[in-house]
């Protein structure tokens, strides 16, 4: 996937149909954001109220004719539909308006595709382009001689994407098995981390909440930042000493959107599983968003999805600097841990540290075990994993009271005093 450089930005106009499912409205400033992140000025939006989209055309005849009318006064280069669309339906549109469409899913393909930069993460965003692509290839007969031409046209290239089916098939096989493999890689390496007893950290949130911004601070790192979305796409790890003396790995990962295309969910949740191996989750959202909220809501979604289900979540709003002094601060709508901070003028950033300290000391359980002889080698494994505060050998067995990472409580369960 090669980011065209240099490359002029395109004029477009944004559409969409409200049926009343979501906030059309919010949904479109965030399409603009998204548009205006891949390189694209908008000169218009159109809207129409229906009960559902219009199998031919997705948003109406009428209304398309209009937008026509629109671009060719307007020498707009770009059509951009607020939803997926079917290639039947991106065919038809572009060939009343003769203006290059794109919809939600393809424009984020595009800013995924520009923004890649490790293999894992190149591998990722082709597969999520071939999935998209597989049921359209009869439909984008007319996208597919634009490759090149600006956005929605980044990808694997002319001759992939004119092959059969096929061929996208086994280009998808080889690029899960693949992916597979780098899967392998790290759990390995997250094996090594629980065996050298590290705490993991996972920062996780909607793009463009202050994530990498946030990571750079804790760890004196120099991570890209830039006030757009998706401006970190791969995971990156960092030793972190929190006040106490632990050392800790903090990850960050790809920060989400609202309605985020099923094939990014599915295609990134290797990459997003870290979060499921972490001993703190820190949930970060911009307290000044007036979705605040919801995206707190679409990343716990996840978290469940990815089986996150016990791990401490801190959630943290960042960017109060920003919030009139005499606006309230929010809390927590899940029952979490809430911290306020400001990760660009550093502001509460000791209070997060506590936090996690406080989330990391209830991870580690006190426990009071009996352990038949007969077990020789868990005793051992206690010593070596935990810290043993008591320790006395009775005639049928060892009696163990140990502080024991719950990671591990699994493991020992079948002796653990009642």
């Amino acid at each position: 996937m090669n980011e065209m450089k240099n490359a002029s930005r395109q004029k477009a106009v944004l559409a969409g149909i409200d049926t009343g499912v979501y906030d059309l409205f919010q949904s479109l400033e965030e399409l603009a954001e998204l548009a205006d992140t891949a390189g694209a000025d908008i000169v218009g939006r159109f809207t129409q109220n229906r009960e559902s989209e219009d199998n031919a055309t997705f948003i109406g005849g009428g209304k398309l004719r209009e937008i026509r009318d629109f671009c060719q006064q307007s020498s707009v280069d770009l059509l951009i539909f607020d939803g997926e669309l079917s290639g039947s339906q991106l065919r038809n549109i572009e060939d009343i308006t003769n203006v290059q469409v794109v919809d939600r899913t393809m424009l984020i393909l595009d800013i995924f595709a520009q923004r890649a930069v490790s293999s894992e993460g190149k591998l990722q965003v082709e597969l999520a382009q071939q999935k998209y692509l597989l049921p359209r290839l009869t439909g984008l007969g007319t996208a597919l001689s634009r490759q090149g031409g600006g956005i929605g046209t980044r990808g694997p290239g002319e001759t992939k994407l004119e092959s059969d089916r096929r061929h996208i098939r086994r280009r998808i096989t080889a690029l899960e098995e693949e992916l597979e493999k780098l899967g392998r890689r790290r759990k390995l390496m997250r094996r090594q981390r629980e065996k050298n007893e590290t705490p993991v950290i996972a920062i996780v949130g909607y793009t463009n909440v202050g994530k990498s911004t946030l990571l750079n601070l804790l760890t004196d790192s120099d991570i890209y930042v830039k006030d757009q979305l998706f401006a970190t796409l791969d995971p990156t790890a960092r030793e972190l000493t929190l006040p106490d003396g632990q050392r800790a790995v903090i990850i960050d990962t790809v920060g989400l959107v609202q309605r985020l295309p099923h094939q990014l969910v599915e295609a990134f949740k290797s990459t997003l599983e870290v979060a499921a191996s972490a001993d703190v989750i820190l949930n970060v959202c911009d307290c000044c968003s007036a979705n605040a909220r919801q995206q707190l809501e679409v990343t716990g979604k996840l978290l469940d999805e990815l089986g996150c289900g016990g791990i401490p979540v801190v959630t943290v709003y960042n960017k109060i600097d920003l919030l009139p002094v005499s606006a309230p601060l929010p809390d927590s709508a899940d029952g979490s841990r809430v911290v306020h901070i400001s990760a660009k003028e550093q502001v509460g950033i000791n209070r997060l540290l506590a936090a996690i300290c406080s989330c990391l000391a209830e991870s580690i359980e006190e426990l009071t075990l009996r352990i038949p002889y007969s077990e020789g080698a868990l005793p051992d494994f206690i010593r070596r994993k935990g810290r043993v505060l008591e320790e006395r050998f009775e005639e049928d067995g060892v009696a163990i009271r140990a502080l024991l990472h719950k990671r591990y409580k699994h493991q020992v369960a079948p002796y653990v005093s009642r």
